[in-house]
């Protein structure tokens, strides 16, 4: 059982960086992520090497080493590796830091290579930190031409389009980006009025006007930063202490820093304790540890096989592994609750209610680990094997009554057996003593608890065969006349033809409970069906006005200034989505109707329908 809690005394390495440039996904971080059932929220940091990356990661973490910090001019950090601590503001969430190595370091010189590591942290994380020094230069922004090249590096959707048709939906997925200034000795001020850090960022964003492959390639990452990342935010850090001391800042005491760098720390940290979201992946789905992990391995195959990471193909991979994983929780939750409930023998009434209740949670518990099941193939898997299995409990609850059932009377039969053996019943009034005991033997029996399901039919077996028998003694018994022994007889027939019947009831009583069963788990099933479609369109909804009020306000920056043919271009792009919100109440209703024709389909209980031709 996934544990909600983790317990990670040090980072680990999450993909490994060879030499060759190969990547590979850590096991040992893999089995960590496995481990986290809860929401993740993924802050990674990326930025040249040397930029005191780690340190930043490090105060998120809450301790004064972990990620490696280095004191040469050497990059550290290799690959990704990987911090999970419990959230400080979010109970029931783990916070996931990610340190990539720094990009641009001398000794590895695979330009190819440092994309991936961006595109990858990209891909996996919620809050994406950019980490530079100095100032918010055109040099700066040079230095981050990864971001030119993510439409190279990523796709949406599975089939194939141009790459301009698919950095237009990089917003509705993309993490929020924050860029982290390192030892800043400029003023915040722009022509001389006081600005914030994040009027800064947008400034040092502005466009350029003009025309030719200059202002193109000045513009470029502008662009795409702009585009791509709906939420920016920036923070500005001078330097932490003397140049002399910046060897050892992960030793030194916090009184030993400047009081102005550790204020700039803690407002970073508690922005990105408060603000930043957890993870979620294409249909606004949250992600949890273990889902992170499928999203690792799966990203990392794809680039290691020489294709391109799909935001789709990723979906579907990590929906199949979950919604399969989601069957057999949820399958679990109803054999335990049964298994704990039920001790057999017992009433059809009690067991049809244990079902209901068990089959309601396992459902719940299968409606909050899956996702994307298009078709419902995976709830119809569900119910099929909760159906099979409930199919075979009453079955065996069945044949435990009537085993019981046979040994009670049995044993309650005892002395009639004797006295029957022993010629009792064979002298004069035999019939009226034998009918006594006889009588005596079945008021006990209905007198007995914890029969089960078989008791009216069983005591008609039994009296079925003491027919003959009854018969026999009837007819020796010399103390009836033969008026006697007809009116006897007729008592005997009538007998038989109550309990008959009694039996013929009870299986009819079962067989409307069979049918009454079917209808509520067909309505469960529908009502629950429509709870996870309303969930998912509402997620899908929150994701397209996300992207439909960034691209709404990059057009109002663009006409603010002067850009008419930027925000023209724009506007195509505003006018699909609008088209695609207005039919937000059409597709919902459709989705609704097609799930409630998929749940008739798929809810034909077989298995329920054998029961009643028992």
């Amino acid at each position: 059982m996934a544990s909600n809690t983790v317990a990670m005394p040090a980072p680990v390495c999450l993909i490994e960086n060879s030499s060759t440039g190969q990547l590979h996904v850590n096991q040992q971080a893999l089995e960590i992520l496995s481990q986290i059932d809860q929401p993740v929220v993924v802050v990674a940091i990326v930025g040249l090497y040397r930029t005191g990356k780690s340190y930043l990661m490090n105060k998120l973490a809450g301790k004064r080493s972990g990620f490696s910090l280095g004191a040469t001019i050497q990059s550290h950090t290799k690959g990704i590796w990987m911090w999970c601590v419990p959230h400080p503001c979010k109970p029931g969430h783990t916070l996931v830091l990610l340190d990539t190595e720094g990009l641009g370091d001398v000794e590895k010189g695979d330009q190819k290579n440092d994309c991936w590591i961006f595109a990858l942290a990209v891909l996996l994380s919620s809050t994406l930190v950019y980490n530079s020094r100095g100032t918010i230069d055109n040099n700066a922004l040079e230095n981050l031409q990864y971001v030119t090249e993510l439409t190279d590096l990523i796709k949406v959707k599975s089939q194939d389009s141009a790459s301009d048709e698919e950095d237009i939906h990089f917003v509705r997925y993309f993490p929020q980006f924050i860029w982290a200034v390192r030892d800043f000795t400029l003023e915040l001020k722009i022509e001389g009025v006081c600005v914030s850090a994040d009027e800064y960022l947008e400034h040092a964003l502005s466009l350029k006007k003009g025309f030719g492959k200059k202002v193109s390639d000045y513009n470029l990452p502008r662009e795409c930063i702009r585009r791509y990342f709906p939420t920016r935010r920036c923070f500005v850090f001078v330097a932490p202490t003397a140049g002399e001391n910046m060897s050892r800042v992960e030793s030194m005491e916090e009184n030993e820093l400047s009081a102005t760098f550790l204020q700039a720390a803690k407002q970073f940290c508690e922005y990105i304790f408060t603000q930043s979201t957890v993870k979620t992946i294409k249909g606004g789905h949250k992600v949890t540890g273990r889902m992170l992990g499928s999203l690792v391995s799966t990203y990392v195959d794809t680039i290691s096989s020489g294709s391109v990471p799909c935001l789709d193909n990723a979906v579907l991979a990590m929906a199949q592994i979950e919604n399969k994983a989601a069957v057999q929780q949820g399958l679990a939750v109803y054999q335990k609750g049964m298994e704990q409930s039920v001790q057999i023998p017992v009433t059809r009434d009690r067991m049809s209610e244990q079902h209901g209740k068990w089959e309601k949670q396992a459902l719940e518990t299968f409606m909050k680990r899956s996702f994307k099941d298009d078709g419902h193939i995976h709830q119809k898997t569900l119910a099929d094997q909760i159906i099979s299995h409930y199919t075979e409990l009453v079955k065996r609850n069945d044949d435990v009554s009537i085993e019981t059932c046979n040994k009670v009377l049995v044993d309650l039969s005892v002395q009639m057996s004797h006295n029957l053996q022993q010629g009792v019943y064979a002298t004069p009034g035999g019939y009226k003593l034998y009918c006594e005991d006889r009588d005596h033997v079945v008021q006990q029996f209905r007198a007995t608890p914890n029969k089960g399901t078989k008791a009216e039919d069983v005591l008609d077996q039994f009296l079925k065969q003491k027919k003959i028998e009854a018969a026999s003694i009837l007819l020796a018994d010399q103390k009836l006349t033969e008026n006697e022994k007809q009116i006897a007889s007729e008592r005997e027939h009538a007998l038989q033809m109550e309990q008959q019947n009694k039996a013929m009831e009870e299986e009819t009583r079962q067989m409307k409970c069979t049918l009454e069963e079917e209808q509520r788990s067909r309505a469960e099933n529908e009502q629950q069906m429509e709870l996870k479609l309303q969930e998912e369109i509402e997620n899908a909804r929150k994701e397209h006005e996300r992207a439909l009020e960034s691209k709404l306000k990059e057009q109002e920056e663009l006409m603010k200034k002067g850009f008419e043919e930027k925000a023209t271009m724009l506007q195509e792009e505003i006018s699909q989505l609008k088209k695609e919100s207005k039919s937000w109440l059409d597709v919902t209703k459709t989705l609704l109707e097609a799930g409630r024709d998929i749940c008739n389909s798929v809810l034909q209980y077989k298995s329920m329908r054998s029961l009643m031709k028992r």
